[in-house]
């Protein structure tokens, strides 16, 4: 007998990387709402229409019934009188013939043109659209460690924040789970749609279809004595199921032989490749769940102060504020270095350029999207406006390096659940092919300037060193990538956590080896540590 997800053929389509635009930033969903606002219009139209024209359709039954039933009491007396037989001919000529017209529906074609139209003037999500924000759904239930049966109340960590998923929202997104190979959550969300089924008493979804993906990612995952009792109340629903019929018996077979797992053979591929080792992994999301993993030999040495940066004259009567968040690599954090006026010309300047964010392929050097990259992003330069240009000093007053040779400012907001696993800013070794166009050498440090506050989750987080940093409006955080020696520090290796609720503006700005001699000065302690960091 074939292996089981062979026999079982659900449409499980192979995953591609995600092409969709909308649910990679907020400000792409923003637009949505004005879709639906139009949407809305016309169907409130269309049915106003139709509640007339099934009014009139009334009217005609109730006056064609009128007249059939006096008829019916005396069909001879009736037809004796030249005017009924009249009217009679009438009602089932002229009269019927406007009853056709109107029962043709003739607003449903005017109805769809309009919508053909608002398909090239209005923004509208793609199938991709749905696949990422169901996949960005699934992605902050693990990070976040939330309750099925919480999210689809509309809870996150606890806080209601929408309104319940019904049976239908949770069939689809243990769908789209299944169609990525992810049976796990399959499970979860089929399990929750079959819960939610039982309380709607709904036609919306069918229970059958349910207990059929149910059965067969239980099985996925080992369980063939649950999944046998599932295909068992499958078929007392649709006895003549032949897919379940042939899964039944397969079961049976299997839990004869003693088979209690499924073969490595009868694996399906997976969709993803696994870049992150666990550990690293975990530590990621234990920090983007706020969870400490920070010594207090560490954080109690951490201090605030006001400075001027070796007595800049920009720093002398406005010092900055700078708090320490991690020594070595040294981390820091600048306060209100960044206002509200300034944020919104950045934004405003932004959001009609942006675009998915890429990620640089290693090996050819070219840029491509990833899975493990959620958002978009717009690129601005300094001469376009004297806002953009003042962030760039704000830079170099911060950094104490120059910014002619920097990237220019990447202005990016971060969508449904959106994210950036852990990664490295610099190029290392092997990426030969990384910056070679610019001509600028590696990015010897980062500057990560947050544009808005985020409720829950959005933090960036350096899983080998503990650190999290919370999302400030105004806030910017410093980093060196590389050892005074050039040498790229591991260190520095960072992600963005999903954004759980909110959002997540940030901008950037990377500055390069090139231009910077005898700007930063030389510390021994920094290359002998070079020789032993992860």
């Amino acid at each position: 007998m074939p292996p089981i997800w062979v026999v079982l053929p659900l449409c499980l389509a192979l995953c591609t990387p995600l092409q969709g635009e909308v649910y990679t930033a907020l400000s792409e969903l923003e637009e949505l709402l004005d879709t639906e606002s139009v949407l809305l219009q016309t169907l409130h139209q269309y049915i106003s229409d139709q509640e007339h024209r099934i009014a009139v359709l009334k009217k005609h039954a109730v006056d064609y019934e009128k007249e059939h039933s006096i008829a019916a009491r005396d069909v001879t007396n009736y037809l004796s009188n030249p005017i009924n037989d009249y009217l009679l001919v009438k009602r089932l000529t002229s009269d019927w013939h406007k009853t056709e017209k109107l029962m043709q529906d003739p607003y449903y074609e005017t109805a769809m043109k309009n919508l053909t139209q608002y398909r090239e003037l209005l923004k509208f999500p793609t199938d991709e659209d749905l696949t990422g924000a169901a996949t960005a759904l699934i992605r902050l239930q693990d990070t976040y460690k939330l309750d099925t049966a919480s999210v689809a109340r509309g809870e996150l960590n606890g806080i209601q924040y929408s309104t319940q998923l019904s049976a239908g929202d949770c069939f689809e997104l243990g769908r789209q789970s299944y169609n990525g190979y992810d049976f796990y959550h399959t499970e979860l969300w089929m399990n929750e749609a079959l819960n939610r089924h039982e309380q709607e008493r709904s036609n919306v979804t069918v229970r059958w279809e349910i207990l059929e993906y149910l059965a067969y990612s239980t099985f996925m995952q080992g369980n063939l004595k649950k999944a046998l009792d599932l295909t068992i109340e499958l078929l007392s629903i649709l006895p003549n199921h032949e897919r379940a019929l042939g899964n039944l018996a397969y079961y049976e077979a299997a839990i004869k032989n003693g088979t209690t797992e499924i073969g490595k053979s009868e694996q399906p591929p997976k969709s993803v490749p696994a870049m992150l080792d666990p550990e690293e992994r975990e530590r990621y999301h234990m920090l983007c769940r706020n969870e400490n993993l920070m010594s207090i030999q560490i954080s109690s040495q951490l201090r605030c102060r006001y400075t001027n940066n070796n007595r800049n004259p920009l720093l002398l009567i406005a010092p900055l504020k700078e708090e320490e968040a991690f020594f070595s690599p040294r981390i820091i954090l600048y306060r209100d270095v960044l206002y509200d006026n300034e944020i919104e010309v950045i934004k405003r300047m932004a959001q009609p350029r942006l675009k998915r964010a890429t990620v640089q392929n290693y090996k050819t050097g070219e840029l491509e999207f990833a899975d493990y990259r959620i958002s978009k992003s717009a690129w601005l330069k300094e001469h376009e406006d004297v806002v953009v240009a003042n962030v760039a000093k704000r830079v170099e007053v911060m950094t104490g390096l120059t910014t002619e040779t920097a990237e220019e400012l990447q202005v990016v907001n971060y969508g449904v659940g959106g994210h950036y696993d852990p990664h490295y800013d610099f190029a290392r070794t092997e990426e030969i092919n990384a910056f070679k166009s610019l001509g600028t050498g590696n990015r010897i440090a980062t500057v990560l300037f947050y544009m808005s506050d985020v409720a829950q989750g959005g933090a960036t987080v350096f899983p080998w060193l503990g650190v999290a940093l919370q999302p400030v409006k105004g806030t910017a955080a410093v980093w060196f990538n590389l050892y005074p020696s050039g040498n790229g520090d591991l260190r520095t290796r960072h992600a963005a956590c999903p954004v759980l609720q909110g959002s997540k503006w940030v901008c950037n700005k990377w500055l390069h080896e090139a231009g910077q001699e005898f700007r930063r000065p030389c510390d021994p302690k920094e290359n002998i540590q070079e020789t032993t960091s992860r």
